[in-house]
């Protein structure tokens, strides 16, 4: 059976006077999905969400939820909530309170009220907290009270605007894996916001990446990463390095230095292209021994960054650096900064990507 499609949009243009912050969007997210918009500030992304939302009507193109055309119905007309890196909660109101809000505004009956704020309440692990005020509660906590609250409501689609962008790191990593485990108990879909490439990664079932309102490339948090479909999206995904070539013909491109080495690719021969190589499948070698069928460049050592459980390994080629990450070993003996060093990997690991 196929899964209906939860939210649709076709050919979704939003122009600002002589601005065009999203250009043309198609996209389909389906029912019970966690989606991820991911892109830099200014992309596109949040634009996008508030027309689903509501709160911005697309300049062009179609706008559906579960089949319904809601591009130019108003927030309240729409089976959406959303939650915003702020919260908005009200500080005068109890958490209680805050959850019962949307349900009283609908005139929900008494009796039902309680039974739905308590649920929800206990939904993100806020029981026993129901008489605190937002002042009394910590950024994670009052993360969780905006959740309930849009929650309550019931939603078939539950937007989310950067809702961990305040919080600090380790909080943030926890509330990554609560929020993705509070999509599945709930089973509706999510439709997120971020600027963070970990965040989308973690949590997504897919992800939307936008550059210029535009959506480059939409697939599986591994699809992305290993097979990026352009340059930017490489680049912003993760760590990456991007070796420049031209492509010599389906399985072979020439780099550079003149080093022709295997990689597979669709592009016609003679276009310029870069090769990404992320950090962690490539191997530092003594210098010319590279194992056997890796294709590899020759370098120097020239920094070597502690992470604590890794070393980022920095290789000056003769027309770039390249990033080498491995597994911190204590005691383990290595190349030192300074000597000429081989940069190897599996012929499989580089994925071709132009403009």
């Amino acid at each position: 059976m196929t899964t209906p499609t939860a939210v649709a949009l076709a050919g979704i243009t939003k122009r600002f006077d002589d601005v065009t912050a999203v250009d043309a969007i198609d996209l389909d997210i389906d029912d019970g999905e966690f989606f991820a918009l991911l892109g830099p500030s200014g992309c596109g992304k949040t634009t996008t969400l508030r027309m689903i939302a509501g709160l911005d009507f697309p300049t062009e193109g179609s706008l559906k939820i579960f089949g319904d055309e809601v591009g130019t119905l108003p927030p309240n007309k729409r089976p959406v909530n959303t939650v915003f890196q702020s919260y908005a909660l009200f500080p005068h109101m109890t958490v209680s309170e805050n959850v019962a809000f949307g349900l009283k505004m609908q005139k929900t009956p008494k009796g039902a009220v309680a039974q739905l704020v308590g649920d929800a309440i206990g939904l993100v692990h806020l029981d026993g907290m129901e008489k605190r005020k937002p002042t009394q509660l910590s950024g994670g906590q009052q993360q969780r009270v905006a959740l309930a609250r849009a929650l309550v409501n019931s939603p078939k689609v539950l937007l989310l605007d950067e809702p961990l962008g305040a919080l600090d790191l380790k909080l943030r990593q926890a509330m990554q894996l609560e929020l993705k485990a509070l999509q599945r108990e709930v089973g509706i879909t999510f439709v997120f916001v971020t600027h963070d490439q970990e965040e989308a990664l973690t949590m997504s079932d897919r992800i939307g990446v936008m550059h210029e309102g535009r959506l480059l490339q939409v697939g599986s948090p591994e699809n992305i990463y290993e097979r990026p479909a352009n340059r930017f999206v490489a680049d912003f995904i993760g760590q990456t390095n991007l070796l420049e070539g031209t492509v010599e013909d389906e399985t072979t491109v020439c780099l550079t230095n003149g080093v022709r080495i295997p990689a597979a690719s669709s592009f016609a021969p003679g276009t310029a292209v870069a090769v990404s190589l992320r950090p962690e499948r490539a191997q530092l070698d003594t210098l010319g021994q590279a194992p056997a069928g890796r294709p590899s460049v020759n370098g120097r050592l020239e920094q070597v960054t502690y992470l604590g459980n890794a070393l980022v390994q920095s290789v000056a080629l003769d027309w770039m650096r390249v990033d080498v990450r491995t597994e911190n070993q204590p005691g383990t003996a290595g190349p030192s900064v300074g000597d000429q060093v081989t940069v190897s990997w599996e012929p499989d690991a580089v994925a071709v990507v132009g403009d």
